[in-house]
């Protein structure tokens, strides 16, 4: 029996009340609160975040947007005026009626200090300039002159701002206070207690974010510095976060460190792959090498964070075992000839004689042409399902990118993999003789999953589902599409090399449901293509389907064609994505 859904409308959010300040003199309009970084609750806009709404910098160290508030570099102190009360605590006038500002006698920290009506904010101030001063002559005192030799160089705000807000020269002609340089914290992370300057961010990502309380702060004065508690190791699986949000060079990554000097990368916007949680990225490469990933900013997602596994899930892109070449019967070929033989065996192909294996790792733009593949010839499909452990911060029990999207374009059902054993029964009786696989070693290995590469991780699903190399010899045409090689690739009649997620263009859609598009960092090596390339060309070889010529025109294409999308272009996307009804 059919019911009629309801949709009820929810009420609008209450206005936001606003208050008007001068910043340096422009008159701006500011919440009266923000949401707390950690619990959301209301709490009084600072001085720093109506600075920031006035587009006026505001130098800070210990301060940030996403963690608790310290207050302890003295960086962000301003000068400040309110208006002026009389013995009747009535706004005091000026002859021209508006209200008289009295300037406080001492600064503020503007990080910490709540705006009110009528407040005036000097960011500028002679006085302003001298307390900055000041306060970089102290940082400095006990500070190496690292810079040279240091990773933060070229991103490090105590350069920057010593160059900024600077004395040109230092006073200081005493011995430094030395302290312990490259200190092992954990597993990935070295300190060099010298160039801290203790602003604390990395203690309070860790214990309000991270919810490991593993590092705090020992000894006193001069000789104070970080320190993880006796015994244990700085090891959870976001580390590498304070490595980003260290404003000096105090926190360093082992994989990044003495690699490359970051005004030598390039940064392009991606997005991760390692889980379904997609979190925005940078891929910083050179000379076609990727040396890190680090998280690009985007609250609908991740935030500014991201999980030490996926930053660190690139390596396997550089092996050089690396697919190159395109192989017909196991001899080097063209992709020409290839894609030609390919077509002509799948027109022949009888319908139902067709299935398809594709991987919830490749773009909506590839499991969408395969869609049409598997139209075409009445195929069966499916994708093996990946699961892991999840946590409570970003990581995703589904360690697929894009099962959602697989889900959209029809390869898969709500329950990933549930025709997997019945393309292995299809292919035991003789019915399935042509296999399409993308992107997945379906061969059975019984082999320690932990040993394997990021790459080619698997999950229980894929040795329970598993086709063995017996049941894969009884294929007419075994068609295998990826990256590395491995047991299926060694089977295949036709191997056809794809490319890396750095190594091309194309959207995901994550467990939220947010597409997200990724940009290309890196070549491809040898003849490896980008796979919605090919199956262009192979599309159009079998079904004589056209009308695109670039991964923008393809994503236009399909957004036409899935009621989820419709609507969406691929300019649209931006970079920070957009959500649709999954």
């Amino acid at each position: 029996m059919a019911t009629s859904a309801t949709t009820e409308t929810k009420p609008a959010p209450p206005p936001v009340e606003k208050i008007k300040v001068k910043v340096d003199g422009r008159e701006v309009e500011v919440p009266k609160t923000s949401p707390d970084p950690l619990t959301g609750k209301p709490v009084p806009t600072t001085m720093i975040q109506a600075c920031e709404i006035a587009r006026k910098d505001v130098p800070h160290y210990c301060y940030h947007p996403k963690l608790p508030v310290a207050g302890n570099c003295r960086m962000c102190l301003v000068e400040f005026g309110m208006p002026a009360l009389g013995p009747d605590r009535k706004p005091v006038l000026n002859p021209d009626g508006t209200p008289k500002v009295a300037k406080s006698p001492r600064p503020a920290i503007a990080c910490a200090t709540p705006v009110s009506p009528g407040m005036e904010i000097y960011t500028s101030t002679p006085g302003v300039k001298q307390m900055r001063e000041g306060v970089l002559e102290s940082l400095l005192i006990n500070h190496p002159l690292d810079c040279p030799i240091c990773d933060q160089a070229g991103e490090c705000k105590l350069q920057e701002y010593s160059v900024d807000y600077g004395q040109s020269a230092s006073r200081f002609v005493e011995a430094k206070v030395h302290k312990p340089k490259a200190v092992d914290l954990g597993p990935r992370i070295v300190l060099d207690a010298e160039r801290c300057i203790l602003c604390t961010r990395c203690v309070r990502f860790t214990k309000h974010i991270a919810g490991d309380d593993a590092l705090g702060i020992v000894n006193r004065g001069s000789y104070s510095t970080i320190a993880t508690f006796p015994g244990a190791a700085f090891d959870n699986n976001y580390t590498l976060n304070t490595v980003d949000i260290c404003p000096v060079g105090a926190l360093t990554s082992k994989d990044f460190r003495f690699q490359m000097r970051v005004w030598f990368l390039k940064e392009t916007r991606s997005v991760c792959t390692s889980c379904a949680t997609g979190c925005n990225i940078l891929i910083s490469s050179r000379e076609e090498k990727i040396y890190r990933y680090t998280p690009r900013d985007n609250d609908a997602v991740n935030g500014p964070w991201m999980c030490d596994a996926g930053r660190l899930n690139y390596k396997w892109i550089h092996r050089e075992d690396r697919l190159q070449d395109v192989l017909v019967r196991g001899q080097k070929s063209t992709w020409t000839t290839a894609l030609t033989e390919i077509a002509d065996k799948l027109k022949k192909a009888p319908a139902g004689s067709v299935a398809i294996i594709a991987s919830a790792r490749q773009t909506n733009e590839e499991l969408w042409l395969l869609s049409k593949l598997k139209a075409k010839f009445g195929a069966i499909s499916d994708c093996y399902p990946r699961e892991g452990e999840e946590d409570k911060l970003l990581v995703s029990g589904d360690k697929n990118p894009n099962t959602n999207g697989a889900r959209l374009m029809g390869i898969c059902f709500t329950e990933v993999g549930i025709n997997l054993s019945k393309i292995a029964s299809g292919i035991e009786r003789g019915v399935i003789k042509t296999l399409v696989v993308f992107g997945e070693n379906i061969v059975k290995r019984g082999v320690n999953t932990e040993a394997l590469s990021e790459k080619d991780v698997i999950s229980e699903a894929i040795e329970e589902h598993g086709i063995t190399a017996d049941l894969l010899g009884k294929l007419e045409t075994l068609i295998v599409s990826d990256i590395l090689p491995n047991e299926t690739t060694k089977l295949a009649h036709y191997v056809l090399p794809g490319c890396a997620h750095a190594e091309k263009r194309g959207s995901f859609t994550n467990t939220k449901g947010r597409v997200q598009r990724f940009m290309q960092a890196i070549q491809p090596p040898g003849d490896a293509r980008a796979e919605w390339d090919f199956l262009h060309d192979l599309l159009y070889n079998v079904t004589g389907q056209d009308g695109f010529l670039t991964i923008e025109g393809l994503f236009n294409e399909m957004a036409r064609d899935i009621p989820a999308f419709n609507g969406l272009n691929w300019a649209a996307l931006g970079d920070q994505g957009v959500t649709v009804m999954i």
